[in-house]
């Protein structure tokens, strides 16, 4: 009854704000879709009266018809997924873009907001921004980076941003939304082989390439503004993707501040953090480690090791909104950042302390750097850290899918 209740909460919100045909065809199914809709899960007692495609007829499987996805080979149990609508197909009622097209820096800067957090990958020497605001609106994103496919996706319920790169077996792969969720998480699917993907963890959970791994590309969660100085010739995600979306509106506003709860959450919360804290999730091969924002905003860095490799997690007090705050982004409260990167350089390990205006620097060389990994002054000058592969969702989310790793602040998690 939370789940349907927060449901319903949300849908009248989206009936009261902006009247767009997105709103009235997409808008509902934003939530009643590809985030659980109806908040039912796959049992025997699904109603079963759509029978125009093959229907799933394995036990404890959702009921979804037309899908050519092979349910027996899985790594989970389908009990886990939550689904909704079963009368109609729900994949990429969440439209998917597969053309994305880009403005510079200048252009976006007309519409963009200082504050607003925007998702910032740094990958083969180029850098390209995704604005939050678009991603609320389509989850995923096919795009090409100097001829590597990638998807860059974001999650709004757990905040995860996750890029991958597509090309699996050497098929290039096409990722859409498929309406299912687990664990609250965005659950993907790939048109080549209706595979279904978790977005967190990038694993293949059903279907053909189920057990396979995506391999992950480094990305952020930072402020336009940083963005905007440290990246002039960057590629921005432009507004213009030929669908008229509200770009700029939260459909979820006050979710991560627990007003909605976790309605389409259906594990055990880990009372070692309030739910909604945003994580530094870092993650290095199979090995993954959470940083709570509110231990890093202590200390504002932590010097790790995680699986061997050494490891820097910063945080700065910059003003970056919450995207899920307020009913515009670009309003949200201020919840700092916190950022991942490998402290190795030139094969030497560096140690970092907090230094002055969201500045850090090294005891081996006494170089400054800045919030984004940049050298600022000193002997490493120009120089750029490596970013680390991590996330910053909400700890609930995290927990889910690593319910064994170790979180700093436990004795043995913190190296530094």
């Amino acid at each position: 009854m939370r789940q349907a209740g927060g449901l319903r909460r949300i849908a009248r919100r989206l009936r009261g704000g902006i009247r767009t045909w997105w709103f009235v065809i997409g808008g509902v199914a934003l939530l009643a879709a590809a985030c659980g809709g109806a908040a039912t899960t796959g049992s025997d007692s699904d109603s079963q009266d759509d029978d125009s495609g093959s229907s799933i007829d394995v036990e404890g499987a959702p009921l979804v018809s037309g899908w050519n996805t092979d349910w027996t080979n899985r790594t989970i149990d389908l009990s886990e997924l939550i689904k909704g609508r079963p009368e109609a197909d729900p994949r990429d009622l969440i439209v998917p873009l597969d053309e994305p097209t880009f403005e510079t820096v200048d252009e976006a800067s007309q519409w963009l907001e200082g504050r607003e957090p925007v998702a910032l990958v740094q990958f083969n020497g180029e850098a390209r921004v995704y604005p939050l605001r678009i991603l609320t609106w389509h989850e995923v994103v096919n795009d090409e980076v100097d001829g590597v496919p990638i998807a860059v996706t974001y999650c709004p319920l757990c905040n995860s941003a996750v890029a991958f790169k597509r090309t699996v077996n050497g098929q290039v792969l096409s990722f859409g939304t498929s309406g299912l969720l687990r664990n609250s998480d965005l659950v993907m699917w790939d048109r080549q082989t209706e595979s279904l993907w978790q977005q967190i963890t990038g694993e293949g959970i059903v279907g053909e390439l189920a057990g396979t791994q995506l391999e992950f590309v480094p990305i952020g969660i930072v402020a336009w503004e940083d963005v905007q100085d440290r990246f002039p010739d960057a590629k921005v995600l432009s507004r213009d993707t030929g669908f008229a979306a509200p770009y700029g509106q939260n459909p979820y506003f006050g979710y991560d501040q627990g007003q909605l709860g976790t309605f389409l959450f259906d594990g055990e919360i880990d009372d070692r953090f309030p739910a909604f804290e945003r994580v530094v999730g870092v993650r290095v091969g199979e090995t993954t480690r959470a940083y709570p924002f509110s231990a890093l905003s202590e200390k504002r860095v932590a010097n790790d090791v995680v699986a061997g490799e050494p490891v820097l997690v910063v945080w700065g007090a910059e003003d970056t909104a919450s995207a899920l705050d307020d009913t515009v982004i670009a309003k949200g409260r201020s919840v700092g950042t916190g950022l991942a990167y490998l402290r190795t350089v030139d094969g030497r390990v560096l140690t970092f302390e907090a230094g002055e205006d969201d500045t850090f620097v090294d005891a081996e060389t006494g170089t400054t750097w800045d919030l984004l990994g940049l050298a600022l002054a000193g002997p490493l000058e120009g120089r750029q850290l490596t970013t680390a592969i991590h996330t910053n969702e909400l700890w609930f989310a995290w927990a889910a899918f690593n319910p064994d790793a170790v979180v700093y602040g436990d004795e043995a998690g913190t190296a530094g």
